[in-house]
């Protein structure tokens, strides 16, 4: 026996000695109203009862699990249980009976219409002996799946971000490697200080890549390093500033989910105005959420399908992925050519394992 049956083994048993003794209990208590005196007799009889009991139900119990009564239907489990609480009710009366009739009323008149009342009481205490058995094996069972689908769940959905998570670092390096390529031509000093650049960020992604969240100051080294990038590609056309209250950089946050959205905001939005733009990032304490806020220049079309599908909709699957209903995306037009898209983090707790 393993260490994982010890406790249900050790509840059933509590419940199990428990219940007769409880029975018994009360069998005494009426036997006291009904003038019975205290004695030997039904001591004996009182303790035969408790005995034959315990036995017989342990062995009942023994017949439900050896047959796999647990695991059928309602409708398969009541003629079972009919007819095994019937035999065992009949076991019951038939070992009480005898022993009693042979201890103390032997010779006697055997009044017939008194055991067939014995009978239906052990059949009706079987009944609700069963009826216990199975409503907690039932919840029992209920619990354990609940917990079987939650883990199920969660091992699913650390599936799904390992696939997305997967995507990202091959869609940074592209997205560097194309600023590397414009510039290889026309500064080739430049395209050297840039690959230099870009091994300091993948060395520093590959680092922080594998975790599932990092501090949002960590996060911001990672953009900043991607903005020094994109600046020797677009130099004056692309400025970037900050704004971040000190208070939000011990927040944790997805690693690069930040910069994948200032990834979107340069490739849909400063690389296709011809004179470029200002990029402002935000970060705030809302509410006790992280609140960060990305405006770039450009027009965001609802209607139009992206390119990729990357950005936003990876993003919106890693936020329902890790915060469900808490975390929140969203973008909008704040102007004709302003485009502002805010990411919500709830507050976490987290340990690197």
């Amino acid at each position: 026996m393993n260490v994982s049956e010890l406790k249900p083994n050790r509840v059933y048993w509590w419940l199990q000695l428990g219940g007769w003794f409880f029975y018994i209990l009360i069998a005494f208590v009426l036997n006291q109203f009904r003038g019975v005196p205290i004695n030997i007799t039904l001591t004996i009889t009182l303790f035969l009862a408790f005995l034959i009991g315990v036995v017989l139900s342990h062995t009942y119990r023994e017949l439900i699990i050896n047959f796999g009564w647990i695991k059928l239907n309602i409708l398969r489990i009541v003629p079972r249980v009919l007819i095994g609480t019937i035999l065992f009710s009949l076991l019951f009366e038939l070992l009480y009976f005898g022993f009693t009739y042979l201890l103390f009323f032997y010779g006697d008149k055997i009044e017939w219409v008194v055991v067939f009342q014995e009978f239906l009481g052990w059949e009706i205490l079987f009944l609700l002996w069963s009826m216990f058995y199975f409503i907690f094996h039932i919840f029992r069972n209920y619990k354990n799946e609940e917990i079987k689908n939650l883990k199920w769940e969660a091992t699913r959905n650390e599936i799904e971000l390992n696939k997305i998570k997967s995507q990202l670092n091959p869609h940074f390096i592209f997205n560097a490697m194309n600023s590397i390529r414009a510039l290889v031509d026309e500064d080739p000093k430049k395209s050297k200080k840039v690959i230099t650049q870009l091994s300091n960020v993948l060395r520093n992604n590959l680092m922080i890549g594998k975790r599932k969240f990092i501090t949002f100051e960590e996060e911001l080294v990672l953009v900043k390093d991607y903005l020094a990038i994109e600046k020797a590609r677009f130099e004056e056309r692309l400025i970037y500033k900050f704004q971040i209250d000190e208070a939000c950089k011990n927040c944790f946050v997805p690693p690069m989910m930040v910069q994948t959205i200032v990834e979107n905001a340069i490739k849909h939005g400063i690389s296709k105005i011809p004179k470029g733009g200002t990029l402002e990032i935000k970060a705030q304490i809302t509410e006790n959420n992280l609140e960060v806020k990305i405006t770039n220049p450009g027009y965001f079309d609802k209607t139009s399908k992206p390119e990729t599908g990357f950005g936003i909709e990876n993003t919106k699957e890693r936020l329902r992925l890790l915060y469900g209903q808490d975390g929140s995306f969203g973008i909008k037009n704040i102007s004709d050519q302003l485009v502002e898209t805010t990411l919500i983090f709830p507050p976490i707790k987290y340990q690197e394992s």
